[in-house]
Order: C-alpha cells, then structure tokens, then sequence
C-alpha cells in the first residue's frame, strides 16, 4: 500500500511530499516495521509519478520480498534547480559546474532527522530505534545518503548510496568522512554502474580502473578503517537510470537488511 502525504520543507516553507510503502498487512495487525528512507520518493514506487517516466519498482519488489519493512520516500524540489542545492552537503569546487549552487544538504537532513522522522515514528507503527532505521539515495540523493550515514550515525545503522554523485566534492567528503566518529555496526553499500563510470576502457567488463571505481573504493577504505562493513557494486552494463537501479533492489536490500 502506498499513502501519499504532504510535508512541509521548513527550510524553505515548500511541500516536499511523502511516498510512503506500508506492508499489505500493515491495516489488519499491530506489528512494528523497520524503515528505510529515500531521496527522490516520487521515483520509487510509480512510472505515473517518476521524472523520466521510469520508477525502481520498489512496491513491486516489497511486496514479494521476504522481510517487511516501511518505506518513506521524501520528494525532491522540482523548480529549477532546487534539488541539486537541496541534495549537496558539501560546497563544491569553484572548478565545477555545481560551484554556481549553494548546498543546503545540511538543512535537508536536519529537517529529516527532527521532523520528518519524528512525525513517521507518531504516525506509523514504526521500530524508531537506530538498529532498525535506514536511508537510501541515487545520483545526488546518493551522495546524501553517505552524508546521513556519516553524520547522523546515530540514527541511520545502514545507507543505500546508489551511483552517488560524490566526484566534485571528494576532497570535502573524505575530510569529512575521516574526522567522524562511525558505529562498527555501519553497514554501507556503494555502487555504480560501468556505462557512467568516469574514464572506464570497458564498460561490458567489470570496473577496477574508472574514476568512480576509485572515488568509490576511497569512501569505502575510509569507512572500513572506522570499522563499518562495506559493500562495493559495479554493475556491469548499468547506466545511471531508474531501470538499472531497479535491477540492484534485492541486492543492496538483501546487503543492508539480511
């Protein structure tokens, strides 16, 4: 069952809506969920709802799926370039073409933590505690997801960090990364796909030579050096889309929740 609902984005007074995934049995038990938050919600569950007309499939794969969980997917801002200052936590290098933005990631996942989060733990029949909390996002909402696992650790055990959009703010990011303070039991999965991977020779073969490969494997040393347990994915053939990112469903949901 999917319930849409409106929210407030405080930091700018706008509605960001929620999609939010409950179990099919959620009307008729009173069993507690896990939950799983996600950047672009309106890509989620409905090709009708979906940017490009393409969603991950996620009811579909929730429904058959063998763990139950709820799902929040929190819409981005969809005038002119409001997502890309929305999702950037970091300020970019004035030698990219992102330096025109001013990140305002942080004041998207304050809002997050302190009133999306406590409104979903009133509202659903939810298991607040960190162990049963996660996040996840694609492109830039990938790079957020690192960020909320990082940065509210405390909240977030797990991040789906799909394709992130992480190599004009690496120098930020791993400073950043190497200077927290990361629980052991973090778990991350960090992935892209070989046909938008930065300097690839290949893209039918497996990626060990991009600069995504090494932007990625950097995260994850820094990561794994803190003790959370990682899992890098190259997917072979895998552009920077919806359709791809459906395809990883049961491997990052699998990896973070199993």
């Amino acid at each position: 069952m999917i319930v849409k609902r409106d929210c407030i984005y405080t930091p700018k007074g706008k509605n960001r809506p929620l999609h939010i995934y409950l179990p099919d049995d959620y009307l008729s038990g009173m069993d507690r969920y896990p939950v799983l938050y996600f950047f672009d919600g309106h890509n989620l569950f409905s090709d009708d709802d979906a940017t490009y007309g393409k969603c991950w499939g996620l009811k579909t794969f929730l429904d058959k799926w063998d763990r139950k969980l709820i799902l929040v997917g929190i819409e981005c801002g969809h005038e002119g370039d409001e997502r890309l200052s929305e999702y950037m936590p970091y300020r970019p290098l004035l030698t990219t073409r992102f330096a025109m933005y001013f990140p305002m990631g942080s004041k998207t996942m304050d809002w997050i933590v302190h009133e999306v989060k406590p409104m979903i733990d009133r509202d659903y029949r939810t298991l607040p505690d960190r162990e049963f909390t996660g996040i996840g996002g694609s492109s830039m909402g990938g790079l957020m997801a690192i960020y909320a696992g990082v940065h509210y650790n405390h909240v977030f055990s797990k991040a789906a960090c799909v394709s992130s959009a992480v190599g004009f703010c690496m120098r930020p990011l791993l400073k950043d990364l190497r200077q927290s303070t990361i629980r052991p039991d973090s778990r991350f999965y960090l992935s892209w796909g070989t046909k938008e991977a930065f300097g690839i020779k290949d893209p039918t073969k497996d990626d060990r030579s991009s600069k995504t490969y090494k932007w990625n494997k950097q995260v994850r040393d820094v990561l794994e050096a803190k003790g959370a347990r990682v899992t890098m994915y190259c997917q072979v053939g895998g552009a920077h889309c919806e359709a791809d990112w459906e395809k990883q469903n049961p491997i990052y949901m699998d990896d973070l929740w199993k």
